[in-house]
């Protein structure tokens, strides 16, 4: 069919408070809005202002009393323990409510906030809509991250309650979650009142009595008591979540999620840009600790009336390149969403695509792919194999939903190779020089969103309206800022070319390289330190030190740096996939002091470069240059 997506981009631009307006019906509202935009509240306005609602009511409740109770809400499949689990919506309203109640018994109130530590377990999903059900904010903390991380967390939104587990599952070994939570506790200055602790079966964990609490004994207790707490009034600019991303200082920005227009933009985003209706099945194959697992694995699918798929596995090894065809199969996905790295990975294994043929997947419409940049040849072999529509699209952890896309809900437009696609409604992209003047169709520079930003994105940073203006706003006057660097073409496709700050994206993780070298500078024999992000294959990126060691430092060069490696490991989890450090004499630095990592990277990935004008010594990049080829770097 013919593309409706200029018609309807057309529309929200002419009168976008109409738009808006328009989509908000398909929210049930306890209260109506005063104004559909409100450009005097907070830093650039708030969406929906004066309207009251509740995110879980939406998402739950609503379905259950319109007749959608016995249709499936969610399928939990792991494949480390080859059990299904699967809930109605009116089973998946039981398990909320008890779940809130034994919250509600710990203290939670509105405006609390509880942390939510866990793996890919069906009480992660239950445990955000109890929190939304209570008005209470969840903070989700990817459980890969190590205690200092977690414990940076506490310590930011200082929770009343952390919810986590005895254990996480990866392939061939399991994490143990309760040494990471009890030393991240012990780390952080905020202590919470209650720790509720899902035992697995894995490895179970000792309880510290007065403090832990046995999660499902405490859900059961008020699932057999018939316990039912009520959905908690919210404002629609009320907090629902706080999710936390890097930050260029290492320091992590918890970025604020509102309930009012995040309900409006995830709903509207279902059909209309991944193109799935009520009743049908989606899977976004991520965790719940990122961004897409709180957008697209647990409340767009939910408010929508879908049913959501959440896979406890990997694209290989679980046990084999066929996981993702089996889940397909198994349970009639319309639409999956993954990062690049996964179909990198499956097509590593199984080049010709062999394995696909065994499964039934007539069910199966689109693949979406973001969260990295997706190379043109693993787009190519997924069109090739699978027969569908391979859309690649871009968006952030700040913008909760695509930012670009080829909305397959309004009519598929050609696919340009690279590119992840056009705007979508609520964003007007620009592309400025570093002066801030806006620059020709097809020239690389700063993507920008003209403010006001959609609803849906984030009106702050949690406790910190200072560093997000600082982050995002002032540097353009007018538009947000998404540190990405790119050019949009005649047609109006966007193409993002590279981040302009620190953070690296590693299999689709956000990760800051500033926080890496604030833990290899805490080595000993460190005098200074650099990280990089270098292309990797299969990962988009990975991680690779530069260290220059104190003078007089006597130690061997490969125990330095295996010890370096194990540091930033232990410090931020094995999510960094840190695996190299290299030993150099030096580092380039611009004469005011700036080490010069963009150059080092163009270096390490074969790239291009030019001398910079502003270097200081120009033979260091010699220095590091040999140093890298010595172990196969750059080659």
């Amino acid at each position: 069919m013919a593309s409706a997506y200029h018609e309807v981009y057309a529309d929200w631009k002419r009168d976008p408070d109409a738009f808006w307006a328009k989509a908000a019906e398909a929210i049930d509202w306890y209260r109506r809005w005063d104004r559909v935009f409100d450009p005097r509240e907070d830093v650039y306005g708030r969406w929906f202002a004066g309207a009251v609602c509740n995110t879980c009511y939406n998402a739950v409740d609503r379905h259950v009393t319109g007749g959608r109770a016995d249709q499936l809400a969610l399928i939990h499949d792991s494949a480390y323990s080859g059990k299904v689990t699967r809930y109605s919506y009116a089973e998946l309203m039981r398990e909320v409510v008890a779940t809130a109640s034994a919250l509600w018994n710990q203290g939670v109130r509105k405006g609390d906030r509880v942390i939510i530590y866990l793996p890919m377990v069906p009480e992660a999903a239950i445990a955000m809509l109890a929190c939304a059900r209570l008005g209470a904010i969840h903070s989700v903390v990817f459980g890969g991250f190590a205690a200092r991380e977690l414990a940076t967390r506490i310590d930011d939104a200082t929770p009343k309650i952390i919810i986590s587990a005895s254990c996480g599952i990866e392939p061939g070994r399991v994490v143990p979650y309760k040494p990471l939570l009890d030393g991240a506790i012990e780390l952080a200055r905020h202590k919470p009142d209650a720790c509720l602790v899902l035992q697995r079966e894995a490895l179970r964990c000792d309880l510290i009595p007065g403090r832990d609490f046995d999660l499902a004994d405490q859900v059961a207790r008020e699932r057999a008591a018939g316990a039912w707490v009520d959905c908690v009034r919210v404002a629609a600019t009320d907090p629902l979540y706080v999710l936390y991303t890097s930050g260029t200082t290492g320091q992590p920005k918890g970025v604020v999620r509102d309930n009012g227009g995040h309900m409006v933009m995830l709903r509207w985003t279902m059909e209309n840009e991944f193109g799935v209706k009520p009743g049908e099945v989606f899977w976004a194959a991520s965790d719940v600790g990122w961004v897409v697992g709180h957008s697209y694995i647990v409340y767009a699918p939910l408010l929508a009336g879908c049913t959501t798929v959440m896979f406890e596995g990997k694209p290989v090894g679980t046990p084999d390149a066929g996981a993702f065809w089996r889940v397909i199969a198994d349970h009639g996905v319309a639409g999956l969403f993954t990062a690049p790295t996964a179909f990198r990975a499956i097509k590593g294994q199984d080049p010709q695509g062999s394995l696909i043929s065994g499964y039934d997947l007539s069910k199966f419409r689109t693949l979406f792919l973001a969260g990295e940049r997706a190379d043109p040849e693993t787009i190519k072999w997924a069109e090739r194999h699978l027969k569908v529509p391979v859309i690649d699209h871009w968006w952030q952890t700040e913008t909760g939903a695509p930012i670009t896309q080829n909305p397959v809900g309004m009519g598929v437009l050609p696919v340009k190779y690279g590119s992840p696609g056009v705007p979508m409604p609520g964003y007007d992209i620009r592309v400025l020089d570093d002066a801030g003047h806006e620059l020709e169709t097809g020239v690389l520079g700063n993507v920008v969103l003209k403010l006001p930003l959609p609803p849906g994105c984030l009106p702050t940073l949690w406790g910190a309206d200072k560093r997000f203006r600082q982050a995002y706003l002032d540097e353009f006057p007018g538009y947000y800022k998404t540190a990405d660097a790119g050019m949009i073409d005649e047609d109006g496709y966007l193409f993002v070319m590279a981040r302009t700050d620190d953070i690296i994206n590693v299999a689709g993780h956000r990760l800051s390289t500033g926080a890496m070298e604030e833990v290899l500078a805490e080595h000993p024999d460190v005098a200074e330190c650099a990280v990089i992000g270098v292309a990797d294959a299969m990962k988009g990126q990975v991680p690779l030190g530069l260290v220059v060691l104190n003078a007089g430092a006597s130690r061997e060069d490969g125990a330095v740096e295996r010890e370096a490696v194990t540091l930033v490991r232990d410090r931020i989890g094995p999510v960094a996939a840190f695996k190299t450090v290299v030993i150099v004499k030096r580092l380039p630095k611009t004469r005011s002091g700036k080490i010069l990592r963009g150059t080092m990277q163009k270096i390490a990935d074969k790239e291009e470069w030019k001398m910079p004008a502003t270097i200081d010594d120009p033979a260091i990049l010699d220095e590091i240059t040999l140093a890298l080829k010595a172990r196969g770097i750059g080659l």
